[in-house]
């Protein structure tokens, strides 16, 4: 179709009857809901198949989780910074959780810095390092 017959067709349809282009109007209503319910069912005819063979592919397409596949970050070691009086083997490093030994302490009334491992206790080189957080 070419621009003198697009012009032509839109000055036949501007002398057209408002009820002869309401007719036309649903005509062409009635043709495109027939072309887009044939393009659906195609489409869900596609579908359909699709979702028979995807089971077996689907799991071999699907993204593994990828942090899980991923060895666990290696973290330094971190020294002690306070022990139990009352067992000086358990020790924690100021992170993480309190261990229970220290909570109890805590609310028996200590203070945190009298459970503070002195410097010379220690491991050589870890006086120097100070909490950055505090």
């Amino acid at each position: 179709m070419n621009g003198d017959e697009s012009v032509m067709r839109k000055s036949d349809l501007d002398a057209m009857e408002l009820d002869e282009l309401w007719l036309l109007h649903e005509e062409l209503t009635k043709i495109l809901a027939e072309k887009i319910s044939a393009e659906k069912r195609k489409l869900e005819k596609r579908l359909t198949q699709l979702s028979r063979t995807e089971p077996a592919a689907e799991a071999a397409r699907r993204p593994r989780n990828k942090l899980a596949d991923r060895p666990r970050r290696k973290y330094p070691k971190v020294l002690p910074k306070y022990f139990n009086p009352t067992a000086p083997t358990q020790t924690w490093s100021g992170r993480g959780k309190q261990p229970r030994w220290l909570v109890a302490a805590l609310l028996s009334g200590h203070k945190l810095e009298d459970l503070r491992i002195p410097a010379s206790k220690e491991a050589s080189g870890a006086g120097d390092r100070q909490d950055q957080r505090s």
